[in-house]
């Protein structure tokens, strides 16, 4: 047993600890700050995240005795900080959590975001939250809420937030004395970097892996190949006419869009067009508001239509590429080949985790092939199709129907 004193949340204390008590451990039993939360208890949720010294650690990973005349700060030490009041009113207003257990971790990763990384862009703010998990919001709403205090220090700079600034720059757990005029004057971010010297002989002469940049893979030959993520659907329909009339109707960015069920265009150039489109799968209803680009290639017949969109009820995030390729299956019918990669963020994603939503997504290709056809057979019709209604039972027999076929056909 030892007897170490350290501060907790500005108060200094002495207490009794064994060798192997853990810090989360210490705070919750012996010190009765229960807001620290023990979820996996190796270091991999982020639930227990406290401050250390003004810098955020594990508290299930780390030793009480390590912490010997060291600062802790936890969720309920925050009532005078600066940047926790600005987190706690963005979290609510952008309804950043839901059970709430990891929330005390995810509000101290935040506020190290906000201190160190001033100019993070929501990429950025996405790879620091990397170590924080949620089984609730899907993130969408934690990710508004620190882009929004950023931002709002960006336009409102705060003395009290630039001097925590600079007292973490310098490695220091008390802020600086700042006046307003050298607050105004911005804060110049820093980014943890490791020495040479300390990299370990058996991993400097391993081969440097490829760093992720926006998506792209770049390698030291400059190389760069397109890393595709999220959820892949394939499908086809066909069109009764001949494939030079569909592929003059299908390039036309706006009349492809148009056919889209529940789509609604507001805007509209060449190359982009920006609108709605609302989607029903029973009692559960969207209307993803953004804009779409499209990129041909005539001599393959081929083209991508990129879109984004976000639903303002519950700032669900959907974005997808489509693309099509169309062959001529005689001189009177086309070939539609379909390929959709999808990505679902936020409260809605939980619909993504089953084969239902790729079942929904091929409904939705077949009904926009209708409408692709009922356009070229009547160039008139100028209203845009509404959004069908799906039941998830009849999408749900649809899948387990084509399962048993798939194992009876194989047979």
């Amino acid at each position: 047993m030892n007897i170490i004193t350290l501060t907790v949340n500005g108060q200094s204390i002495q207490k009794t600890v064994s060798d192997r008590t853990h810090l989360g451990d210490f705070l919750r039993d012996t010190v009765q700050l229960t807001g620290t939360h023990l979820g996996c208890e190796h270091g991999v949720c982020g639930a227990c995240t406290v401050l250390l010294d003004g810098e955020p650690v594990r508290a299930c990973i780390t030793y009480a005795v390590a912490c010997e005349g060291r600062s802790i700060t936890t969720i309920e030490g925050y009532d005078s900080d600066p940047v926790m009041s600005r987190l706690r009113v963005a979290f609510q207003a952008h309804h950043a959590l839901q059970c709430g257990y990891c929330t005390p971790g995810m509000l101290a990763t935040a506020r190290d975001i906000i201190l160190r990384l001033p100019q993070a862009d929501e990429q950025r703010v996405r790879i620091e939250l990397a170590g924080n998990l949620c089984r609730c919001t899907g993130y969408m709403g934690i990710v508004s809420a620190i882009l929004a205090v950023l931002q709002d220090l960006r336009d409102h700079p705060d003395a009290q937030v630039q001097a925590l600034r600079v007292a973490m720059a310098k490695g220091m757990t008390k802020p600086v004395v700042m006046s307003e005029a050298e607050a105004a004057q911005g804060f110049t971010s820093f980014e943890a970097k490791r020495e040479l010297g300390q990299i370990s002989e058996a991993s400097a002469q391993m081969p440097l892996r490829p760093a992720i940049i926006g998506g792209v893979s770049e390698t030291q030959g400059g190389s760069q190949q397109v890393q595709q993520k999220g959820t892949k659907v394939n499908a086809s329909f066909d069109v009764p006419f001949g494939v030079d009339a569909v592929w003059s109707f299908m390039s036309d960015l706006k009349a492809v869009a148009s056919c889209l069920p529940g789509a609604q265009i507001e805007s509209e150039t060449p190359e982009q067009v920006a609108g709605k489109i609302a989607i029903k799968f029973g009692p559960m209803s969207a209307i993803f508001k953004g804009s779409a680009t499209i990129s041909r290639d005539a001599a393959q017949r081929v083209a991508v239509l990129k879109g984004v969109g976000q639903d303002s009820v519950s700032q669900s995030r959907a974005t997808g590429d489509v693309r099509y390729q169309l062959e001529a299956s005689s001189a009177s019918s086309t070939r539609v080949a379909v390929e959709l990669l999808y990505t679902l963020q936020g409260p809605l994603a939980q619909f993504s985790r089953s084969g239902l939503v790729q079942e929904f997504v091929r409904r939705m290709v077949a009904d926009f092939g209708k409408n692709v056809s009922q356009r070229l057979a009547h160039p008139e019709t100028i209203a845009p199709p509404q959004a069908k209604a799906i039941h998830p039972v009849t999408v749900m027999l649809s899948i387990i129907w084509q399962k048993i076929k798939s194992v009876f056909g194989s047979r």
